[in-house]
């Protein structure tokens, strides 16, 4: 099938996956069923989309697939070395809106194993890499989970406090997260800290120079070091603009705890990736391995595409009972062989194309 003949997303996909060969990246393939185990015992990772059960013939209880990290993981060993893997899957989930069934279709990778500098930066830039290639006009926002969580420490009021802050600093709300602080007795210097976080988003300068001194010692500067190294690498590279600072972008706490980011491309208003490195994951796993990956979420993109989309084929050719058959099959085939997409019919209904080819003789 020629690349004019596909649809927008799966355009996407094919270059996706082109882009990440280019980085030592092997397609990985998972099965349909997993064992539900699994996710219910990582279902904060699904970010809350409900799982679909049945039973086996066996009577074991299986999951029509939700996840593919998790099913990367399961079917990996420490001591490997480092595990490199891009997929192309469709997921199922319920979905906590609707409560009904949806499927998920992704793109993405991950990378388990030692984990260094190098690794982080490579998927963030295949990160922006993948952003561009669905449009120019993108951002990568990325944050440090480490630098909220070493705050989080420090002030030490508890486990809801810190889902309930968490919540605030995703909304960027300023002044609920003063409220909060103050209902929970934190300091104002910890208060400030809090505000400076939620507050700190931008250019990556900026951003990064607004949060120094929340990030003066311990596991905050460790964190603060850290995503400063990863700038340092990243905006000598050609996607340096398109990257911001924001630490509304969070994750789960319980399974990410470093790098985390989420992309953007004008004219969807929800991010079409997302990612992270998720040590802890593995760690609740029983594996001593690192790891990091994302995805993209091309059933948001099919709705881009249409949007982008301003016609539907290249070419539609009229013709009707009196053509002639040997004449209509040539004249398709040609078009075809040329690049283009043809549409064949007796009437022009409502397709869009740029171009006609009329082999009626002007009577349709």
């Amino acid at each position: 099938m020629s690349q004019t003949m596909l649809k927008q997303e799966e355009k996407i996909a094919l270059a996706l996956r082109s882009l990440y060969a280019k980085y030592g990246y092997i397609s990985y393939k998972m099965s349909k069923f997993e064992e539900y185990d699994l996710y219910v015992e990582n279902k904060d990772f699904l970010v809350g989309d409900g799982v679909i059960t049945f039973n086996d013939t066996n009577g074991k209880l299986l999951a029509l697939k939700p996840d593919v990290t998790l099913s990367i993981l399961k079917n990996g060993v420490d001591g490997e070395g480092k595990r490199k893997v891009c997929y192309n899957e469709n997921v199922y989930r319920i979905s906590d809106k609707t409560k009904q069934f949806k499927e998920i279709v992704q793109v993405g990778l991950e990378c388990v194993g030692d984990i260094d500098e190098y690794d982080v930066f490579e998927t963030v830039y295949l990160a922006a890499g993948s952003l561009a290639t669905v449009s120019s006009a993108f951002v990568l926002d990325i944050s440090h989970l480490g630098i909220v969580s070493a705050v989080l420490n420090e002030i030490g009021c508890g486990e809801l406090f810190s889902r309930e802050i968490m919540r605030k600093i995703a909304e960027k709300n300023l002044h609920e997260t003063e409220s909060l602080c103050e209902k929970y007795g934190v300091s104002k210097e910890n208060t400030q800290k809090l505000l400076t976080i939620v507050s700190a988003y931008g250019a990556p300068e900026t951003a990064l120079e607004k949060l120094a001194p929340v990030c003066k010692d311990g596991d905050a500067k460790k964190a603060y070091d850290s995503l400063l190294a990863l700038w340092d690498l990243l905006k000598a590279t050609e996607y340096a603009d398109n990257i911001r600072v924001d630490f509304s972008v969070v994750n789960d706490m319980n399974y990410y705890d470093d790098i985390v980011f989420k992309g953007f491309v004008d004219g969807i208003g929800e991010g079409v990736l997302s990612g992270g490195r998720y040590d802890k994951l593995l760690a609740k796993m029983g594996r001593s391995s690192g790891g990091i990956g994302f995805a993209v979420y091309l059933d948001i993109l099919e709705s881009f595409g249409a949007q982008k989309r301003e016609t539907d084929v290249d070419t539609l050719v009229l013709y009707d009972d009196s053509t002639d058959k040997a004449s209509l099959i040539k004249t398709v085939q040609a078009l075809v062989n040329d690049g283009a997409s043809v549409s064949a019919q007796k009437t022009k209904n409502a397709l869009r194309y740029r171009n006609i080819v009329d082999l009626t003789g002007g009577k349709v």
